[in-house]
């Protein structure tokens, strides 16, 4: 067998051994997500902010803020309760690896080079929490720190289904925003812990 045979099929193991890992966490994420509407309420925030923007300052867009000041306090509260039930799963699923592409079998073999989806959504769900009960902001800067932290927390889902790199290549795709700049818009409590998370 030459050294090129033995390459390729070094690929396809490898391409098959990933395609079924990431399969088995996209499962797993939806399985947790489907009972709640996250997504949704993530989508009617984010229409919202671009409409309340888009009014004129005064009365209608004081009625549009009010109402997604309660589309707020629903998706922080899915969003913690998802977290508490996901933080009961087993740790040997919940492991995402470091590496900016992915690999199969780090978790098991090299599990220093891995953090804890678990303790990701937890952070992600105090930064989330924070920002929907800031009451000293303006509302615009209300808004651009939510979206900053829903949007992390979408890196971090795409993240362990994918890889770092794809994640951040949906999230310049999607919202034409660099992961750099949604790290650099996030509370500093968020930015901080989940630094010290994914960083090791």
């Amino acid at each position: 067998m030459d050294g090129l045979t033995l390459v390729l099929i070094l690929a396809v193991v490898v391409y098959v051994l990933n395609t079924r890992a990431q399969r088995q966490h996209i499962a797993l994420l939806g399985s947790q997500l489907g009972h709640f509407q996250i997504e949704k309420l993530m989508e009617n925030l984010t229409e919202g902010y671009l409409r309340a923007l888009g009014e004129e300052p005064g009365e209608r867009r004081e009625q549009i803020w009010s109402l997604l000041r309660t589309t707020e306090r629903q998706l922080s509260e899915q969003f913690s309760q998802f977290a508490e039930d996901f933080a009961r799963l087993d740790a040997n699923s919940t492991r995402v690896s470091r590496l900016p592409i992915a690999l199969p079998g780090v978790a098991q073999l090299l599990p220093q080079a891995t953090f804890d989806l678990r303790q990701a959504f937890a952070i992600h769900a105090n930064g989330i929490a924070a920002a929907a009960l800031d009451g000293e902001s303006s509302p615009r800067d209300k808004a651009f720190t939510m979206s900053a932290e829903l949007f992390l927390m979408q890196h971090t889902c795409h993240w362990f289904c994918k890889s770092k790199t794809v994640a951040s290549a949906r999230l310049l795709a999607r919202h034409k925003t660099a992961y750099a700049q949604v790290l650099a818009s996030v509370s500093p409590a968020t930015r901080k812990a989940y630094l010290a998370l994914v960083a090791g």
